[in-house]
Order: C-alpha cells, then sequence, then structure tokens
C-alpha cells in the first residue's frame, strides 16, 4: 500500500469517526477550533471552522496534503514545469499577475518579458480607447464594446464585468457566448456600428460557436462600415493571430498554450474588462490574485487558504461522501461566480483517470452548483436544509457591496445577516423535540403538534465555509478568483489527475461537425445510432 493511499484510509476512517458527533459540539470539545479554522489570506477571511471535521481530522486531511506532496508540486507549477503532462505543457497563469521584476519560466523558456509587453500593449489600448485616441472607421469613439467567446472566454472576463463595473459605465460592454442568434441580436440591440468595438476571443481561432458568432458580427458591421473602416471595429485575442487577421482582425493580442482557457481571465482574455473599466481598475485585480499567489507560495499548509479550502472538499467527498457542494455568494456583483467555479472545477478535476493514464482510485470533483444569496433561500436552500443528502455550502459574504454602505453598515446588513443565518441553522438545526414544544407554546393542541413537528425539523450538522471580503474592490476579487484557482490545483495533486486538460470536451464538438456535415447533405449518415438519426429528422422538416 502507497504512502498516499495509507494517508486516504486514515482520513476516511477519521471522517467516519467525525460522522458520529455533531459539528456544533466540537466548539465545546475544542477551545482552539476558531483559531485553527480560521485564516485570513491576501485581504480574506475565511472561517473553515463549521466544517464536519474534528481536530483529529483536520490533522489527517494535512497530513495527506503533505503525503501528496502538494508544496513540492506547488513549486514544480511556478517553476514552469510540464505540470499538464498530457500536453506536455507548463501552467503558469501565476505568471500573468506577477511584478514587471518577475522572472517566470515555460519549460525553461523566459516568459516575463513577453507579458509585460502584452501588459504594456493591453494599458495603451486601454487608455487610447478611453481618451478617444483610438476611434473607430469614421473617427467617431467607441462607447460600447462586444465581447465574443464562449467558455473561459467568457466566463472570467463577464464576473470581472458583473462584480466591478459602475452603474453608469462609460463604456456599454456586453458579452455574447451562445450560439444561439439570439444571444447576439441582444447583445447588438440598440448599438451603432460606426462606435461599437468587437473583440473575438479564442485561444485557436478555431471554435465553431465563438466564430459563428463572430460572422454575425461581422456582416452587422459591414452594413455600415466599408472593409477599410470595419478592421478598426475588429480586435482578435489569441493564440493564433495569424488566424485572427486573415479572418478579418484589424489588431491581435496574444496569450500563450500554457494559459489554460479557464485559468485565462488575468490575460489579453479580459481586454474588454480592462478598457471599459479603466486599465487601473484591472491592474487592482491583478494585484490582488499576486498577493494570493504570495500566500499560497509561503504559508504553511496548516494556515494556508488555498489548501485548506481543498482540503475541506476533499474530507466531504472522499470521507464522507458528499459529491455536490453549493456556493451562494452574498452580493450581486457576484451573481456568475457559482458559473464560473463551475467550469474551473469540473472542467479541471472531473476526471476519470489519473495522471499516468490509470483509473481513478477516488471520487474526483463534486458537482457545484450555486445562486445568489438570498436569490437560491427561496429556491434549492430547502433541499440542503432538509433533503436526505448532505450538501456541503459556502458563503461568500460581503461586509460592504455598495459605496453608500460603506458609510452605514446597516444598510448591508439584512444581506450578509442572511447569510450567517443560514450557515449557522445549516449546523445547528432544529429537533423535533423543540419544533413540538414551540408549536405547544404557541397554542397549537398536543395532537397538531406531533403531526407538524416532523415536517418541521431541521436535522443540522450540515457543513459550511465562510469567506468574508470587507468590500468587493478589484483586489477582493482577484485574490478571490486566484484563492479557487489553486484550490482546485490542491485537489487535483491530491486526487493525481491532470487538472489543466479537458479532452472530456473534444467528443461532443467532432460529433457536433459529422452532425452539421449530415444536415448539409440533407439525410443523417447510416452509421448514426437510431435516436440520433430520428432527432435529426424531426429537426430537419
Amino acid at each position: 500500500m502507497t504512502a498516499r493511499s495509507q494517508a486516504l484510509n486514515m482520513l476516511r476512517a477519521v471522517a467516519r469517526k467525525d460522522a458520529g458527533g455533531r459539528i456544533v459540539h466540537q466548539f465545546a470539545t475544542d477551545p482552539g477550533r476558531m483559531q485553527r479554522m480560521g485564516v485570513e489570506a491576501a485581504g480574506l477571511y475565511l472561517d473553515l471552522s463549521k466544517q464536519s471535521w474534528s481536530a483529529e481530522g483536520f490533522e489527517a486531511a494535512l497530513d495527506l496534503a503533505r503525503t501528496c506532496d502538494v508544496e513540492g508540486r506547488r513549486d514544480a507549477l511556478f517553476a514552469g514545469e510540464p505540470v499538464n503532462n498530457t500536453e506536455g505543457r507548463a501552467v503558469l497563469h501565476p505568471a500573468l499577475r506577477a511584478p514587471a521584476v518577475a522572472d517566470f519560466h515555460a519549460l525553461g523558456e523566459p516568459v516575463s518579458a513577453e507579458v509585460d509587453e502584452t501588459r504594456r500593449a493591453m494599458a495603451e489600448f486601454a487608455v487610447d480607447v478611453g481618451t478617444g485616441a483610438e476611434a473607430g472607421g469614421s473617427k467617431q469613439p467607441f462607447n460600447a464594446i462586444v465581447h465574443i467567446g464562449i467558455g473561459g472566454s467568457d466566463l472570467g472576463p463577464r464576473l470581472l464585468w458583473d462584480a466591478l463595473r459602475p452603474l453608469e459605465p462609460t463604456i456599454d460592454l456586453r458579452f455574447v457566448a451562445n450560439i444561439d442568434p439570439r444571444d447576439m441580436g441582444e447583445a447588438l440591440s440598440g448599438l451603432d456600428p460606426e462606435t461599437t468595438l468587437v473583440v473575438v476571443v479564442s485561444k485557436t481561432f478555431t471554435t465553431q460557436e465563438t466564430l459563428a458568432n463572430a460572422d454575425l458580427a461581422k456582416a452587422w458591421l459591414a452594413e455600415s462600415l466599408s472593409p477599410r473602416r470595419m478592421v478598426k471595429h475588429l480586435i482578435g485575442v489569441t493564440a493564433a493571430p495569424e488566424k485572427a487577421e486573415a479572418w478579418g482582425c484589424g489588431r491581435t493580442f496574444g496569450f500563450r498554450d500554457w494559459v489554460g482557457g479557464r485559468y485565462s481571465l488575468w490575460s489579453a482574455v479580459s481586454l474588454s474588462v480592462a478598457v471599459a473599466l479603466g486599465w487601473d481598475v484591472f491592474e487592482r485585480v491583478l494585484d490582488g490574485a499576486r498577493a494570493m499567489d504570495e500566500h499560497f507560495r509561503e504559508a504553511d499548509l496548516e494556515k494556508n487558504a488555498p489548501v485548506l479550502l481543498a482540503l475541506a472538499q476533499i474530507f466531504n467527498v472522499e470521507g464522507l461522501d458528499r459529491h455536490a457542494r453549493t456556493v451562494a455568494p452574498y452580493a450581486h456583483g457576484l451573481r456568475r461566480l457559482p458559473a464560473f467555479l463551475q467550469q474551473l472545477e469540473m472542467e479541471s478535476n472531473g476526471k476519470r483517470v489519473k495522471r499516468d493514464g490509470s483509473p481513478v482510485d477516488t471520487a474526483t470533483g463534486p458537482v457545484v452548483f450555486g445562486e445568489p444569496g438570498t436569490n437560491g433561500q427561496h429556491a434549492f436552500f430547502q433541499q440542503i436544509h432538509q433533503g436526505p443528502q448532505v450538501v456541503p455550502a459556502e458563503f461568500i459574504v460581503v461586509g460592504h457591496t455598495s459605496r453608500a454602505a460603506v458609510d452605514a453598515r446597516e444598510g448591508d446588513a439584512p444581506l450578509w445577516s442572511n447569510a450567517l443565518a443560514q450557515a449557522q441553522a445549516l449546523m445547528v438545526g432544529k429537533t423535533e423535540a423543540q419544533v413540538r414544544e414551540e408549536l405547544i407554546v404557541s397554542g397549537m393542541s398536543a395532537e397538531e403538534a406531533d403531526r407538524l413537528a416532523p415536517h418541521k425539523t431541521f436535522p443540522g450538522d450540515r457543513p459550511s465555509t465562510t469567506i468574508l471580503l470587507d468590500a468587493l474592490t478589484p483586489e477582493a476579487v482577484g485574490a478571490l478568483l486566484a484563492l479557487y484557482e489553486h484550490k482546485t490545483f490542491v485537489e487535483g495533486v491530491i486526487w493525481d489527475i491532470n487538472s489543466f486538460d479537458q479532452w472530456g470536451v473534444e467528443l461532443g464538438k467532432l460529433l457536433a461537425s459529422a452532425i452539421l456535415k449530415d444536415v448539409a447533405d440533407g439525410e443523417p449518415s447510416p452509421d448514426l445510432d437510431p435516436s440520433t438519426a430520428e432527432l435529426m429528422k424531426r429537426l430537419m422538416v
């Protein structure tokens, strides 16, 4: 038996023992619990004390991380080694937010100078668009941007814009991801082609959905602009600039293949956001992420925020067979965070084989879902409070969600008090005896109280983590997203999987191309299965 297997078995044994107690009782028996399981990092505060682990379980999880050499794998990532072993690539998104004096290498090749050059070009472009020095083909300044991408080329930038946009932005930034023409139609509605910039983001510049939408946008521009003028309105962000230029982009901004799509928001992929928010704001996002990078690299494991957040999930999945997690951001600006995390975590760690190609010997990434609070409370919270399965929760709580609330704390209290109350209710619950007593005190008959008490009982003992941000600043948003990136990496190390490839999305793409060929031919291929062939016939009518 390997050391990793032994450490996993120990964690599972302790978890089974911890499951026999209740989280709320741990506070009485473990006076140091809050200090041990609360951690500050890059301006964030994480409270993991409401997780199901005891002090012994906490230590077993840390021992697992040490046994799996999380620190060594972390150092390999930052050193630019080929941690993406199936594609032979380094994974260097931290280089994108490193200071100008950094010296990152990808497989031995220096990359920091190239990163700095791209950042300078982005900053210059953002300033020039803001001042009007960079204008459209008819010399009118841009007042709108249509950002076209999908997956990592959409979710990260869209989340940044939602989180940090002013109430009355000077540039109207709109996003298009869905290949459904309605998405593009809504994005272009009310815009003037002569004052609209179109930014097409595709790593390979071959992404089917992105190019289909880009063609729609180009055709829309062509209705009002000559080809000579139109090129000023088309910007490509890609690792294949020659393809972008051949398609019609007048200018391109690049990033390299060591930047994975779901880790790329720190690059030129967020050019639209950097322009619309202003370069100074985007730089502050990078600063916050950099602070989390430094914490992740330097903090001891027992006080390392990404490591502990990952271990809480490992404890739930591996130790207690809890294969889903809900994320509830109590801030309207973070409403896209659950969708962002779905891609980050499920695309990264939804794997069935280990790094060496052998089948996994553990569960891997759980299902991630969520909605912003307080909306989720009136939807799926019923199930996480009273359903038979236990679903761990993560609450993202912002002390000041608006500028007005900075001067009036009570303005935010109704929001964050709900978050604290939900976490408390999940943990403490309410027994049937308590419910029955309350009903009788309210004047209900004993017989009716007996009938209703089971319906109003809350089992409690449901784990959660709370992450506090003082305010939704660019630095805090950057730190929060980098926290989750590193958490995802740590989980992949412990599960011994490659968190940086995504072969699972490829088969569907290939089959979609084959089906489109059949559509062009006018009939289903004889090689198709009967179900797909019948559905095609009905749709082609």
